[in-house]
């Protein structure tokens, strides 16, 4: 029986999982890596970190499943997306920490484009908006500010990745300089009509078109693994960012299906089908995937910045609970938040917002409020989010949702979800394999190699392990998010007072 190797680079910490024929995992092994907050508002990794964390969990996942290479039909690869890197082409060590996706240290320079009227371009070019959270900007203040970079980027000594082209450089040995669209599209730097990198916006970003790596389709043979890593030989043959992996994943093959992801943070998308239709509620037009030759698939896309991180906040910041599993007992513990509500703003508010100065807030609190009452806050923060960008979804789209699938660590928080199916007023599905992100680039990964024939069989896959059912009234949804409209308005253009 063949399987995929599948390595899973998130924010937080580096999986690997070894999938069999049937879809079904044979072997798992995740760590956790260093987060360095240099300053207010600055989210950094070491890229050694990365990759050490990333081969070390690939090994063991490789040890536990009983396999070697030779039993590992290809390599799939999912990645934290648009955390920016640059690196020495020849030595392969990275010149500065990466700057991770969370990041706002470029604001200035976002208010600066706008002013200009880039934003124009990049819409019509890009399907995003100007915002800290994209790659372009990251790697050019990292032309500015790191030593001789520029000058050695445009002599084309450096290179230029997203996590998922750092990843295949390590495990090809430098061979190999490449990205698929999925990644690039999130760049600031991609057309994604005509799907290249586009002279007029690297221009805009003052990028050199020398740093920039190659794009090949999602599902496709990116290079073999070199002689002394971990699977020598072996093709790295799919690559997807962890948001349009998920909805691969979760075969959301047909336009109009939709899932959410509850990692660090959440990440709702639609499948649009082969046109990218543009949002008129400040939601994203992104690329799906593009498997091999066949037209490229779009999708709506909206971001809520801190998800699973509110809980983390909980436990780390404000002691309250000991692990994160804990939260949902001690929410559950109090009917509702008892008024209190916390926007969790911690790096500004994504999509359908986009504030980079709003800021995270409790309000409501009163003499009664308990911690309880804030666990259950946080939980319907996250709630909250999500049903902010399904409303412009549904609007954008043109046709309600039947259904919303559910992943990611927090969909394991069977309160979430419930709350989650309650404000949004359609069932919230979550299927028996919740680890859809590292599942969608082992799918991509097996397509190319053979392992799997189509998305037909791919879908056949898909079981169902809980479905929750809204169990609250449509008025009082209503009622609730009304409140919520009014606290996270509060929140916003906080870092200008």
């Amino acid at each position: 029986m063949p399987h995929i190797l599948a390595l899973d680079q998130g924010t937080t910490s580096s999986r690997a999982i070894v999938f069999n024929e049937a879809g079904s995992i044979v072997a798992m092994a995740q760590q956790e890596f260093p987060q360095h907050f240099p300053k207010s508002g600055w989210v950094e990794h070491d890229a050694n970190d990365i990759w050490n964390s990333q081969e070390t969990v690939a090994r063991e996942a490789l040890k536990k499943a009983n396999l070697t290479a030779t039993d590992i039909a290809a390599i799939g690869i999912t990645n934290q997306r648009e955390t920016t890197l640059l690196w020495d082409r020849k030595t392969g060590e990275p010149i500065g920490n990466a700057i991770v996706w969370q990041d706002r240290r470029t604001s200035s320079y976002c208010d600066d484009l706008e002013r200009s009227g880039g934003d124009i371009l990049i819409r019509r070019k890009t399907g995003l908006l100007i915002d800290p959270y994209f790659s372009g900007t990251k790697v050019n203040w990292m032309l500015e500010h790191y030593d001789g970079a520029r000058k050695r980027a445009e002599a084309g000594e450096l290179a230029f990745g997203t996590v998922d082209t750092w990843l295949v450089w390590k495990l090809t040995g430098g061979a190999v300089h490449a990205t698929d669209p999925t990644n690039a599209c999130r760049t600031l730097l991609y057309n994604i009509h005509e799907e290249q990198w586009d002279d007029e916006l690297l221009q805009l970003l003052d990028v050199p078109h020398e740093v920039l790596p190659e794009v090949k389709p999602s599902s496709g043979v990116f290079g073999e693994c070199a002689a002394d890593s971990i699977a020598p030989g072996v093709p790295i043959a799919g690559i997807g960012g962890d948001q349009q992996a998920a909805l691969f994943g979760q075969t959301c093959y047909t336009p109009g299906m939709a899932k959410n992801t509850y990692g660090t943070g959440c990440f709702l998308l639609m499948n649009l089908g082969e046109e990218p239709r543009p949002s008129k509620h400040n939601l994203l037009t992104t690329i799906g995937w593009k498997l091999g030759e066949a037209p490229t698939h779009y999708a709506l896309e909206g971001s809520v910045f801190i998800g699973g991180a509110a809980v983390q906040w909980l436990r780390d910041g404000l002691g309250i609970i000991k692990s994160a599993p804990e939260v949902e007992p001690l929410a559950a513990s109090v009917p509702d938040s008892g008024g209190a509500y916390m926007v969790s703003a911690f790096a500004g508010l994504g999509a359908p917002h986009w504030d980079p100065e709003a800021r995270g807030m409790i309000i409501g609190i009163e003499r009664g409020t308990t911690a309880a009452h804030l666990a259950r806050a946080a939980l319907d923060g996250v709630a909250f989010r999500v049903a902010d960008l399904l409303t412009a979804m549904n609007e954008d789209a043109g046709v309600p949702l039947k259904e919303l699938r559910v992943d990611g660590g927090a969909s394991a928080n069977n309160l979430l979800m419930q709350i989650q199916a309650d404000l949004l007023q359609v069932p919230v599905v979550r299927p028996e394999c919740v680890e859809t992100t590292a599942l969608g680039a082992a799918y991509l990964a097996g397509l190319a190699t053979g392992v799997w024939r189509n998305t037909e069989e791919l879908a056949a896959h898909w079981k169902i392990d809980r479905t929750f059912e809204p169990q609250i009234s449509a008025d009082e949804a209503a009622e609730r998010h009304r409140q919520w409209s009014r606290a996270i308005e509060r929140a916003k253009k906080w870092q200008e007072l």
